[in-house]
């Protein structure tokens, strides 16, 4: 991200530019192997929390700041002139970003997949938390195990058979999350579009389910998922 007034259009044209970064960070490494494969240079400004990093581009410390595109856009949103600030295209790496649980806990793991996979399945159904009333009667056996009404997916999880069902009607499917919290931001959704559209999200089949021997879970985790899901919405 940079002024907009210094009408730099890519990091090719920071040579010898000052950059904002936040210390022990993959984005820090990022930084020095992308300006040293396009041999370029450049002056490392590090800091060690965000809220550091941010408040000394703001300042005019430096001429640019870097992170993820999602945090950078974020944050842009609290510095003194949003609209003074231009986030550039430039991509320099690979930066995933997803839900984390604890190591071995393969219960809550089970729980947080499940749902991950159908807020996107939700997305390609075309089912949202407006019309997924229309389809409660629909005959289509792969809408009907998504909704719990066939294939106990949610009993071997912990869960409800319907908490597919719970989770979209409180919150919407991916597309309608993404649209809520990052569509304000200006972030486009690019490669996280479903991939029928050219994208990468993709959701198993729940039928697969039916041949995995999960454990039971904790319906206190499950109940507390719900809750956070609520909330966010």
């Amino acid at each position: 991200m940079v002024p907009a007034k210094s009408q730099v259009k890519s990091a090719k044209n920071l040579d010898g530019a000052t950059i904002c970064v936040q210390s022990g960070t993959t984005t820090e490494l990022n930084l020095a192997d992308y300006f040293r494969r396009l041999k370029l240079k450049f002056t490392p400004v590090v800091f060690e929390t965000i809220d550091q990093t941010y408040a000394a581009y703001d300042s005019g410390r430096c001429d640019a700041v870097t992170s993820d595109v999602s945090q950078l856009l974020a944050q842009k949103t609290t510095l003194k002139q949003p609209n003074d600030h231009s986030v550039l295209g430039d991509v320099m790496s690979k930066e995933p970003l997803g839900p984390a649980v604890r190591h071995g806990d393969d219960q809550w793991l089970d729980i947080i997949k499940w749902v991950a996979f159908g807020l996107i399945q939700a997305e390609e159904f075309g089912i949202t938390s407006q019309n997924i009333g229309s389809f409660a009667d629909s005959k289509d056996p792969n809408i009907r195990r998504f909704l719990g009404a066939d294939g106990g997916l949610g009993t071997m999880l912990g869960l409800s058979d319907d908490f597919m069902t719970r989770v979209v009607r409180l919150v919407g499917n991916y597309g309608e999350m993404f649209e809520r919290h990052l569509q304000p931001l200006h972030l486009a959704r690019g490669v996280n579009t479903l991939w029928t559209q050219g994208g990468l999200l993709y959701s198993p089949p729940s039928a697969s389910a039916a041949h995995c021997h999960c454990p039971p879970v904790w319906r206190g985790r499950a109940r507390r998922l719900l809750i956070w899901l609520t909330s966010t919405g």
